[in-house]
């Protein structure tokens, strides 16, 4: 078997940092073969400036949306953010291929060996066939009406099956959101998706809590640009992960997204809620897109003391200047100091990986500034 030895200015093993001390003993895959130390590594050894690491992965991405780059302003809050997004339809498909292109071109170069990565169409499948990544398309269902429910996840149902005979990475049909999603609509996808890998957006801003706590919050506004009344939730009275959480209890892995504003007592709550039914919670984050929207960030601490299971995502260029994870790291590191490095790049590695099911692939000569952080 031909291999290769490889050592960087810093080694990430999948838990440990290492400065020059560790050599990576990888195949021509990129696979790891061994991690030996640098006085036992023998002859042609090398050298890449830089970090050796497992590959990166964007748990969650919305590479569709890669012609609104620079396109919606900073700072709007989520429903303006939104209503912007939906709205901004004068782009030619020749442009969205070409950006989607360039996007997927960024993500390689910044060692994204997997993306998690939402579509609402299928403008991004030939783009992904021979791109080197590892997919996991996530075919989000937007159904707000509970009359509609069925014709919405039929017609969502036929973007997944055109993803699955091309055979794309591994696809799954997922709700979008809370107030997005109506209950029938849950229901089904619950029925749709048992033993999977599901995402849904969760807790990004306060407003999706007020819709189903009191019926009054800004989402009214998002709804009559549809040509809805009023809202077509039912008040629960709870805040909005306790009102959708319980129609999810067939097995799935769920990528709760965002959780900018997800309190101390419903993390609690949910994982209570993920042991008792038999579901597996992921909480991913994506600081820049965050600060992009709402300029607000979760409150990462509290589900590390939790223990609950972290990966890291984009977003999308309609919500973030780059789609690199390594700008996802250094502003968690900045926001974040207490935060090991160690830690961080877990996330951003081996626990993607496990997540979407892979086997990690090792990149060399990474850029990202780690001196200091052990």
């Amino acid at each position: 078997m031909a291999y290769e030895k490889v050592q960087g200015d810093h080694l990430f093993d999948g838990e440990k940092l290492w400065g020059r001390e560790k050599v990576l003993v990888r195949d021509q895959q990129g696979r790891k073969i061994d991690i030996i130390n640098a006085n036992e590594a023998g002859d042609n050894v090398n050298y890449v400036p830089g970090l050796i690491t497992p590959g990166f992965v964007n748990a969650h991405c919305h590479i569709e949306l890669s012609h609104l780059k620079n396109v919606v302003p900073r700072h709007t809050g989520l429903v303006p953010f939104l209503l912007q997004v939906v709205s901004k339809r004068d782009f030619g498909p020749r442009v969205i291929q070409d950006r989607i292109a360039d996007a997927i071109q960024e993500m390689k170069e910044d060692g994204i060996i997997a993306v998690g990565d939402i579509c609402n169409t299928t403008d991004s499948l030939e783009q992904k066939l021979g791109s080197g990544i590892h997919w996991q398309n996530f075919v989000e269902v937007l159904s707000i009406t509970e009359a509609r429910a069925p014709e919405m996840i039929g017609h969502y149902s036929s973007i997944l099956a055109l993803y699955e005979s091309k055979g794309v990475g591994r696809s799954s049909l997922v709700p979008h959101a809370s107030y997005t999603v109506c209950a029938k609509a849950l229901s089904m996808i619950n029925d749709a998706t048992e033993g999977r890998l599901i995402s849904i957006h969760n807790q990004e801003t306060r407003a999706e809590d007020h819709l189903f706590q009191t019926g009054e919050s800004e989402f009214l506004e998002l709804y009559r640009y549809f040509g809805i009344s009023s809202s077509p939730f039912r008040v629960t009275g709870k805040s909005s992960i306790r009102s959708y959480l319980p129609y999810f209890n067939k097995g799935q892995t769920i990528i709760l997204v965002h959780n900018t504003f997800m309190p101390e007592e419903d993390i609690e709550w949910a994982n209570d809620y993920a042991k008792s039914n038999g579901i597996n919670l992921v909480y991913c984050f994506c600081v820049n897109a965050n600060l992009y929207i709402e300029n607000a960030l979760p409150p990462i601490q509290q589900f590390i003391d939790r223990g609950c299971r972290i990966v890291i995502g984009t977003d999308s260029y309609s919500s973030n200047t780059e789609l690199k994870i390594s700008h996802e790291i250094a502003t968690i590191r900045d926001r974040y100091p207490s935060i090991p490095a160690e830690t961080i790049l877990k996330w951003a590695t081996v626990n993607g990986a496990d997540v979407l099911g892979i086997d990690t692939v090792w990149i060399t000569g990474c850029r990202l500034q780690v001196t200091g952080c052990r």
